[in-house]
């Protein structure tokens, strides 16, 4: 199953991409993509009518129950349900992204389609400083919550303090589901809207040159990054790099570097080999934690992705660097001495080896105690499933459906793959398939139940490294 779900996530989340000098075309991707989805789709055995699923079900009880007699419903069946248990009542929604509220009403109009005497108020709120989980776990004391659902992100802590506390439901859309060749029964893992991408970008004004992931860690770089304490899932990148695929990628890239920067390394990874084994990680564990420790002992930390993308395009920033949200440049004000062309996406560069930058989720779940269960079923669904639901993401690059039918509307409708032109290449978004495929754009994956499982033994490892202070 759990290539089943790989090939899932490989196929459907990026539509567009990480960076901007030429590509692969979106609809090669869509092709390839399609034809993942017909063999992943082959595995899969569908249960016997009245067999084993009938078993699973019929001792369900509360939203366990209305989880699975919803996964067997197409949109419009959950839309007529939701119209019944919604109407003229109000819909409270939480989540990282702020978007939710922009979706909410088109949702609503959706319904009107089907009984234009329908009618929905709404709230969606947006919690900062990580305190969603807080905010969750305190309504889900309530015998009743507030919250009919959540639009959530960081893997590691949804799986340790959401998941295996009961206190989010994964609910999985059967159309969602057949696109993306499989069953919600057959499907394991949380649900996602989209994939985000981080990636690597660089000031090209100067004489700096950045061709292999290693660089952005060698001496004298200080790349901009929010940091692992102001937004976790960047040190759920750190942890995924200890990964046996992606340790493999860091000793390969490692591997082309001149004599010369391997002999600056070489000291660290050397350091780190009685780590990498009590630590119990793979063959190349220790190219891993040896980049890790460079990166978090150079890094400059910042406050947001924004302010990292209004310099990095600045002209006065020559040679500095950053990990940060693709989607970002989409917002440039191009003037005389800022402009998108003053940066290059490391990993569309031509010789560019290794990893170039990470990619996480916003996840979907409807709460334990939700009031509205069926009403939030269909709102999942619609943003999951159709254009338009998904479309205050998807208008925008770097926000990649999980849904390959919805990624193709959207690139479609958008065309993001050549959003930028020849004006502006960094902008043209390449596609999902591509940044995930090694020796291409070598996109690490963030893994929920891996992260969890090394949260304790790789993270607390990382919580003691020295921490880079400008200006020491």
């Amino acid at each position: 199953m759990r290539k089943i779900l790989s090939t899932i996530l490989t196929v459907s989340i990026l539509a567009t991409t990480l960076a901007g000098c030429g590509g692969g075309s979106t609809t090669q991707a869509t092709t390839a993509a399609a034809s993942a989805e017909t063999k992943a789709a082959a595995e899969i055995q569908a249960p016997a009518a009245g067999g084993a699923e009938e078993k699973k079900t019929e001792n369900l009880t509360g939203i366990d129950a209305i989880i699975a007699e919803a996964q067997t419903m197409s949109l419009e069946e959950l839309a007529k349900k939701a119209i019944e248990e919604s109407n003229g009542k109000t819909f409270y929604g939480v989540g990282n992204s702020s978007r939710g509220k922009s979706a909410l009403p088109v949702f609503i109009e959706y319904l009107k389609t089907i009984d234009p005497s329908y009618n929905m108020e709404f709230e969606w709120q947006q919690p900062k400083n990580n305190k969603i989980f807080e905010q969750l776990t305190s309504d889900s004391l309530k015998s009743e919550g507030t919250f009919a659902m959540t639009l959530i992100q960081d893997g590691n802590q949804i799986q340790s303090k959401m998941v295996d506390t009961d206190i989010l439901k994964t609910f999985v859309p059967l159309d969602w589901a057949k696109a993306n060749g499989t069953t919600p029964d057959e499907y394991t893992g949380f649900l996602p809207l989209q994939t985000l991408n981080k990636v690597f970008m660089y000031n090209c004004t100067g004489s700096a040159e950045f061709k292999n992931c290693w660089d952005f860690v060698y001496e004298g770089s200080h790349p901009l990054f929010m940091g692992v304490d102001s937004e976790i899932v960047g040190k759920n990148f750190l942890m995924m790099l200890t990964e046996d695929k992606y340790a493999d990628w860091l000793k390969a890239a490692y591997d082309q570097l001149d004599d010369t920067k391997k002999a600056y390394f070489e000291p660290t990874i050397q350091s780190v080999q009685a780590d990498a084994a009590d630590l119990g990680l793979g063959a190349n564990g220790a190219y891993a934690l040896a980049w890790i420790k460079l990166w978090v002992g150079n890094y400059n930390e910042q406050t947001d992705d924004g302010p990292i993308c209004n310099t990095l395009v600045d002209a006065s920033a020559k040679d500095q660097s950053g990990l940060l949200v693709y989607s970002k440049l989409r917002s440039v004000e191009e003037s005389a001495t800022v402009s998108v062309n003053n940066i290059k996406v490391a990993a569309y560069e031509d010789g560019y080896t290794g990893i170039g930058g990470y990619g996480y989720c916003h996840y979907l779940f409807l709460t334990k105690n939700s009031p509205l269960p069926w009403t939030a079923c269909a709102f999942i669904a619609y943003m999951t499933c159709t254009e338009e639901g998904f479309d205050a993401w998807g208008k925008d690059m770097g926000g990649y459906s999980a849904n390959p039918e919805v990624s193709k509307a959207v690139e479609e409708k958008y065309h993001h793959s050549t959003g930028g032109g020849d004006e502006f290449p960094a902008k043209n978004d390449r596609g999902y398939d591509w940044w995930t495929g090694e020796g291409q754009g070598e996109l690490v994956l963030e893994d929920p139940a891996y992260c969890s499982e090394v949260s304790f033994s790789v993270g607390s490892w990382i919580d003691v490294l020295d921490r880079y202070t400008p200006g020491q």
